[in-house]
């Protein structure tokens, strides 16, 4: 499993206020892949319920001036740069082993590395590592529901993966 010191985060972890690291091996036999086609995999079909979930944190979160992102569209990305968006993260850094994406606005800023390394005995072993600071109140009130669900909703998507990379191997 990669260690979160072998991951960017945020902020130093000491300044971090969230903090997520979940991984998940594939199963043995998987084909090579990269961190963005994982990513890819992942987001093809969100977990039921994101939409509407989206819907009310933009309606929320729109009364304290923050910007509207709208969810995960589920669009087949192939490939993508340093500066490019997936959907509302800005992507800082793309390796074939790692995905880097942040969202930051004036209540906090959040990093999202999805990595991969081989497994031991295993498949490629994916870990979603996601760190948050918050800059003021509205932050610390948002991230309560958001922290909790957030590690729901990692693990669902681990969880679903091999079933996603099929699913993607099928149509292609």
């Amino acid at each position: 499993m990669v260690a979160i010191a072998d991951v960017p985060l945020v902020a130093p972890r000491g300044a971090l206020n969230y903090l997520d690291h979940r991984s998940r091996a594939l199963p043995k036999g998987t084909a090579p892949l990269t961190a963005l086609e994982v990513w890819t995999a992942m987001m093809a079909k969100p977990l039921p319920g994101m939409a509407p979930a989206f819907r009310l944190r933009d309606a929320i979160s729109a009364c304290f001036g923050v910007r509207r992102i709208g969810g995960f569209s589920g669009a087949r990305v192939d490939q993508v740069a340093a500066g490019d968006h997936l959907d509302f993260f800005l992507v800082e850094e793309v390796r074939p082993d790692l995905l880097v994406l942040t969202e930051r606005d004036r209540h906090l800023d959040v990093m999202t590395c999805l990595s991969l390394e081989p497994g031991a005995g295993t498949g490629p072993v994916v870990t979603v590592t996601s760190s948050v600071r918050v800059h003021n109140v509205f932050g610390r009130l948002y991230m309560l529901p958001v922290g909790l669900a957030h590690r729901v909703i990692v693990v669902l998507m681990l969880r679903r993966l091999p079933q996603a990379l099929a699913a993607r191997d099928r149509a292609a």
